[in-house]
């Protein structure tokens, strides 16, 4: 198992250009905050994720990669 602080460390040099900071909530869980930094823009902000999945770097890197998708496919449906 990967320990937490590491897995935020992890999470957090997976959203270049943008940034990201990843923190653990008082019950455990992370906060995942990805926005770009010069407009102050949020581009994702998740709440409450478990860390039950994300027990290996493949996990971790699998998340990520979620995550970017949905990002992208977000700018898409907005794009007209």
């Amino acid at each position: 198992m990967v320990a937490i602080t590491e897995i935020c460390r992890i999470i957090e040099s997976g959203f270049s250009p943008l940034n990201c900071n990843c923190t653990i909530t008082a019950q455990g869980h992370l906060q995942i905050k990805v926005y770009e930094a010069d407009s102050g823009r949020v581009d994702l902000l998740l709440n409450g994720v478990s860390l039950e999945h994300l027990v290996t770097i493949r996990d971790i890197s699998n998340f990520i990669g979620e995550l970017r998708t949905e990002m992208s496919a977000g700018r898409r449906a907005f794009a007209g």
